[in-house]
């Protein structure tokens, strides 16, 4: 039998890949790209759930599921995301310059979460950010290195509602788990 996790712990891996959607509304990602420095996640679901009573019970229950939405701290948010997913752009002089007009680029997110048997892996298919706050603090008797937070929204892909993958390690999916970061994962087709 197959070890499975008592706890989990540690966040890496992180990766956004930008996604274009063509005429006929077909989801393309792009080449991920790291995002180094990841300190902490925390995405919580997002939808209501509805009871219906009957017969003096809870006759009926649904659930909407709209996906997560939550906050990605990072060391530091890498130029990289913020002209390929923030739409801002680099002037003559290397400067970042933010557009009051710029539209953020969807795009999935991936990353792992350890564990102590195995070390899951996800990928989340339809992705946006909020604008970052500018945060900074003075230096006192020791240096202590300020992070940036992205607020994340991760929904449903409008093609077919899939929200996330994920994925442990196991024997039968030796070579899908060493790539699963090399392109965005989508589910395989079951025989």
């Amino acid at each position: 039998m197959a070890s499975k996790n008592k706890v989990k712990f540690g966040l890496s891996n992180c990766y956004i890949a930008p996604y274009t959607v063509g005429e006929q509304g077909a989801i393309t990602y792009g080449t991920p790209i790291a995002i180094p420095g990841a300190v902490n996640l925390s995405l919580s679901p997002v939808g209501d759930s509805n009871d219906f009573y009957a017969d003096n019970i809870i006759y009926f229950n649904s659930t909407a599921n709209q996906g997560y939405e939550g906050d990605l701290e990072i060391a530091m948010i890498p130029d990289s995301i913020r002209t390929e997913i923030l739409g801002e752009t680099v002037d003559a002089n290397g400067a970042l310059i933010e557009d009051a007009n710029a539209i953020p680029k969807g795009f999935a997110f991936g990353f792992q979460i350890n564990g102590d048997a195995k070390n899951r892996r996800f990928w989340y298919y339809n992705c946006s950010l909020s604008r970052p706050a500018n945060n900074g603090a003075t230096t006192e008797s020791t240096i202590t290195p300020q992070t940036d937070t992205l607020s994340m929204k991760a929904m449903p892909r409008l093609t077919d509602n899939k929200v996330r993958a994920m994925m442990e390690l196991s024997d039968t999916n030796t070579s899908a788990y060493n790539s699963f970061f090399e392109s965005v994962y989508e589910a395989s087709i079951s025989v």
